[in-house]
This record gives C-alpha cells, sequence and structure tokens, in this order.
C-alpha cells in the first residue's frame, strides 16, 4: 500500500497526534459510568434515560462511522479530523454545561456523531504512514493499547472529576484536550485523500444509520418486554433496513461500504471480534461501575480506582503480545488474548451483596484487562491488512464501527437481560443476581470471539497482508 511521503520522525508525531484523539473519542465511551449516578441526581433523568447517556453516544458513534470514513476518504481525511474535532469540542462544552437531561443526551450524540468523523481519518493516518511489517505492528500496538486505555481510564478518571469537582468536568475536561489536537493536527499532518470520483452513497448511508439506529432502539426497549410491538417493530425495521443496506452496497456504482472489503476472510474475521469485544466492553464496565457504587457503595473516585487494574494489566500486557505477534504472527493472541477475558468475566460473576473487592472484584477485572491487551494489539491492524488505500478510510471505519456498534447492541441486550434476571427489584441481592447474570453472558462473547479466532485467522503475518481480491465471478463493485 502506497505510503504518505512524511519523514521518520513525522510519522511519530503523526502517531503521537491521531492516538491522542484517539484516547479522547474512546475515554469519552466510559467517563460518564461512573459519573451516572450523580448526572441523573442532579438533572432528574429517569433510570431508562440513564442508559441512553452511554448510548446515545455509541450508537451516534457507530451509524455514522461509515459515511465518516467514506467522507474522510473522498473530501479529505486531515480535513475530515479538523472539523471533527471541532465539533467533538462543541458537544463536549455544550454536554458540561447543559441543565437537562434531554440536553444532556442530544450534547452525547452530537459527541459520538464528531467522533465517527475523527476516527477512520485517525486510523487511516495510522495505515498510510507506515509500511507493511514491524513498523506497522509498534505503530497500531500503540494505537490499540491507547484505545484499550482509554476505555478504563475513562472509569477512573471520571471517578476522580466527579469525587473532586463535578460529573459536568467528565465531559468540559475534553474541550482543552480537544484544542490541542486541533493545533497539532493543523501543524503536523498532511492532506491526503482518495484519487478518483468522490461521489457518495446517500442511500447506503440513510439505510445503514437508521437500520442501525432503529435495531438499537428496538433492543432497548426489549428492557421492558420483548414481545411489545415497539420492540418487535424497531428490531424488525432496523434488520431490513440493514438488509436494503447490503442490497444497495451491491448494486451502487460508488459504495458506502464496499464488499470487497468484507470478502477477505481474515479481515472479517477480525470485525466479527471487534463486535463480540465491544458488546462486553461496554456493556460490562457498565455495570461494573454501577456494583461498586450501588451494592458495594464505593464513592466515585473509589470507584473509579476500583477499575485501575484493568489499566494497569492490559497496559503490562501490551510489551509481550507485540513481541508475540512479530514472532508468531497473530492468530495465537486473538484465541488465547479472550479466553483469558473469559475465565476473568466468570471471576466477576461470582460477586455477592456483601463481598469484598479484593477477593470477588480485582482478580477477575485484572484478568480481563490482561486478555484484552493480547486482544486488542493485532486487531486494528488486520482489519487494515491488504487494504487499498482508496479504502482506508472506509476500511478504518469499518473496523471502529463494529466495534462501537457491537457495544450499543450489547448495552441493549444485556440491560435487558439484567432487567429479566434482577425483576424490576432496586435491592442489592437483585441487583447482584443481575449483574452476575451480566458478566456470565459476557464470558460466552468473549469465549465466542476466541473461537472465531480460531477457526479464520491464518496463522502467519504473511497470509494476512494480501490485497483484496474477489472470489471468481463475484459481482461486487
Amino acid at each position: 500500500m502506497p505510503r504518505l511521503a512524511v519523514s521518520a520522525s513525522r510519522r511519530w508525531w503523526t502517531l503521537a497526534t491521531v492516538s491522542l484523539t484517539q484516547l479522547l473519542i474512546v475515554l469519552d465511551g466510559t467517563i460518564v459510568n461512573v459519573a451516572l449516578p450523580s448526572a441523573q441526581a442532579d438533572l432528574g433523568f429517569s433510570d431508562a434515560s440513564r442508559q441512553w447517556v452511554v448510548t446515545a453516544y455509541a450508537l451516534a458513534f457507530g451509524s455514522l462511522l461509515l459515511l465518516g470514513g467514506r467522507v474522510a476518504d473522498l473530501w479529505g481525511r486531515k480535513r475530515t479530523f479538523l472539523v471533527g474535532l471541532v465539533l467533538f469540542g462543541a458537544g463536549s462544552a455544550w454536554g458540561g454545561l447543559t441543565h437537562s437531561g434531554a440536553e444532556l443526551l442530544a450534547s452525547r450524540a452530537l459527541q459520538g456523531s464528531a467522533a465517527a468523523f475523527m476516527a477512520p481519518a485517525a486510523l487511516a493516518f495510522v495505515t498510510l504512514t507506515f509500511a507493511e511489517g514491524p513498523e506497522r505492528n509498534r505503530a497500531f500496538a500503540i494505537f490499540g493499547s491507547l484505545a484499550g486505555l482509554g476505555s478504563a481510564l475513562g472509569m477512573l478518571l471520571g471517578g476522580v472529576l466527579t469525587e473532586f469537582l463535578s460529573w459536568r468536568w467528565c465531559l468540559l475536561v475534553n474541550v482543552p484536550v480537544a484544542l490541542l489536537g486541533l493545533v497539532a493536527g493543523l501543524i503536523l499532518l498532511p492532506e491526503s485523500r482518495a484519487e478518483g470520483d468522490r461521489r457518495y452513497d446517500l442511500w447506503g448511508a440513510l439505510s445503514a444509520t437508521v437500520g442501525f439506529a432503529a435495531l438499537v432502539y428496538g433492543l432497548t426497549l426489549a428492557e421492558f418486554s420483548w414481545t411489545a410491538p415497539a420492540t418487535i417493530g424497531c428490531v424488525v425495521l432496523g434488520v431490513a433496513l440493514i438488509a436494503a443496506f447490503v442490497a444497495i452496497e451491491r448494486r451502487v456504482s460508488h459504495p458506502l461500504l464496499p464488499l470487497r472489503i468484507l470478502m477477505h476472510r481474515t479481515r472479517a474475521a477480525a470485525f466479527t471480534i471487534q463486535a463480540l469485544v465491544g458488546v462486553v466492553g461496554v456493556g460490562a464496565m457498565v455495570y461494573l461501575a454501577f456494583h461498586l457504587q450501588l451494592v458495594l457503595h464505593f464513592p466515585p473516585l473509589l470507584a473509579g480506582l476500583g477499575t485501575l487494574p484493568f489499566t494497569v494489566s492490559l497496559m503490562g500486557t501490551v510489551p509481550f503480545a507485540l513481541r508475540m505477534i512479530d514472532q508468531f504472527g497473530p492468530r495465537r493472541q486473538l484465541v488465547f488474548g479472550p479466553l483469558i477475558s473469559t475465565a476473568g468475566m466468570l471471576l466477576l460473576s461470582g460477586i455477592s451483596v456483601d463481598g469484598n473487592y479484593w477477593l470477588d472484584v480485582l482478580p477477575g477485572v485484572a484478568l480481563m484487562g490482561v486478555g484484552m491487551g493480547f486482544t486488542v494489539v493485532p486487531l486494528n491492524n488486520l482489519a487494515l491488512s491488504g487494504v487499498d488505500p482508496h479504502d482506508a478510510g472506509v476500511a478504518s471505519a469499518t473496523a471502529t464501527a463494529t466495534n462501537q456498534l457491537g457495544g450499543s447492541i450489547g448495552l441493549a441486550v444485556l440491560t435487558a437481560i439484567y432487567v429479566a434476571v434482577a425483576g424490576g427489584h432496586a435491592s442489592p441481592s437483585a441487583m447482584v443476581a443481575g449483574y452476575s447474570a451480566v458478566f456470565v453472558v459476557g464470558a460466552g462473547v468473549f469465549a465466542a470471539a476466541g473461537l472465531v479466532a480460531w477457526l479464520f485467522i491464518k496463522q502467519t503475518p504473511a497470509a494476512v497482508a494480501q490485497p483484496d481480491r474477489l472470489p471468481a465471478g463475484a459481482a461486487v463493485q
């Protein structure tokens, strides 16, 4: 794949710039988790709306990522990245200053929409700046580990800010970081865009965005009833629109998501694992925060600190994972990484009402972090290996979208499971039963991710770097 013509030192400054904003994007997916009880008490919104503070961000992010990736490819990756940063900072300021639950949800949706344009441009810069091989492996290891770090760091930072300042600072803190990223991006990032025709697939964008939104909303309604007409109608509408999106992409001359990107076996497996990891990464961390605060009665700071072992174990694992991928390829760690996280989730499922953090929570959280460290390092590299430069943005968007949509769908489904088990009761025993069920299901999802890697990812690094090729006779544009 042709690379951007930048010097060796500037390549790493480029990586630092886009990694900073990637950290910001991922951090904001979890920074409000610990702050939710305080925000709910301050603004007076319902328990159902509480979930949507997380879902609004992830859903807008995931639903618009494909469009954001194609806009980055065709309009310009630097331009798209910088505009996204401006909108992200504006959404963060709005959310931090809001005085109603409805405005908070709207600001979170604006943040997610802006992130949908920043993230694929950022990942495309890594792909186009570093050559295939050890150098790109190291770049993706840094980029991927910061994404994992951001998810856990968000919980800790959210606890610190909520405890000593206000939950509002969980959003306002983004503003200076966005300004720093904007200045660095203006100075350091080169402009790049795909050559050739620059028409947009508007019908594909509409069907994908509305389809995923309807599906997630329908699954959210399942919290109240799986058989209600509104639940069934939204799920059916979502599935139908997603099917229509696939049909549109097969026929349109300039598709939003060229299906050749999904025809690569290893890349498709990586996308699937991204989605499965997203299911657990969002939902499990939300319910872990609830358990620490509502059952163990940790204040926000201690609840944030309670998730720190996840971050420490994840970051401590990354150097070993990087050496392994250089020596043995990605398959082994994408099998045993999720299985280690499976064991961690099963340990977490043993929580009790009068349990002890050190015995019931810490071992599972730390073990899950080790597994995630082995998992996140190779995923982005596999998802983008062999992609044509024309498709770098949309392939990057697909990799991130699968993770975010997995998180949105996962949180909706896990919430429905929690409600079904807890029975709508607010007693500590009912909550613990619901949380345990969520963690057991999460363990099963991690195990499924390991199985996908075992069955579909090839053993050697060279085997995954082949350019896109379509099966004979495939009629994909």
